[in-house]
C-alpha cells in the first residue's frame, strides 16, 4: 500500500489525491467506526466528530475504488480521518491489552501497520502545506 500522499490547498479545502487503497483503508476504518453505534460523547472522544460527519465522510469514500482520484476535505474531516485510522485498531485488542491481528485483517482488509503509516503520510503531508 503507498502511505506517502499529497496534500494541496484549494481555498478553505485540502485536496488529497488518493490511490484506490488509501481511499479504501479511510473507509474502512470510518464504516468500522460507523458500525460500532457508539455513543456521542465515546464518538466525539474517539474521532472528534458526530455521528452524521463520520457518517458523511464514510459515503464520500465509499468505493469501489479502481484508480486514484482526488478527495476535498477540511482540515476538521481530515481529523476525523487520521483519528479513525489510529484509533480503529485499539478496538481490537483482548484482555491484556493485546492486539489481534486476524481479526483486524478480516474486518479491515489491511494490516495494522498500513492504518498507521496511512496516519502518518497524512500527517506528513500536511507538515508539507
Amino acid at each position: 500500500m503507498r502511505t506517502q500522499l499529497r496534500l494541496t490547498r484549494d481555498g478553505d479545502a485540502l485536496v488529497a489525491r488518493l490511490a484506490p487503497s488509501q481511499a479504501s483503508a479511510m473507509y474502512e476504518a470510518l464504516s468500522h467506526v460507523r458500525e460500532r453505534e457508539l455513543r456521542d460523547t465515546e464518538l466525539a472522544l474517539l474521532v472528534g466528530a458526530d455521528r452524521e460527519t463520520v457518517g458523511r465522510l464514510t459515503d464520500r469514500l465509499a468505493g469501489p475504488h479502481v484508480e486514484s482520484a482526488d478527495f476535498r476535505f477540511t482540515v476538521g474531516e481530515l481529523h476525523v480521518v487520521h483519528s479513525a485510522l489510529t484509533s480503529v485498531p485499539t478496538m481490537f485488542l483482548v484482555r491484556g491489552g493485546a492486539f489481534t491481528e486476524e481479526p483486524f485483517h478480516i474486518r479491515t482488509g489491511f494490516y495494522r501497520e498500513n492504518f498507521d503509516a496511512l496516519a502518518h503520510g497524512l500527517m506528513e503531508a500536511a507538515a508539507g502545506l
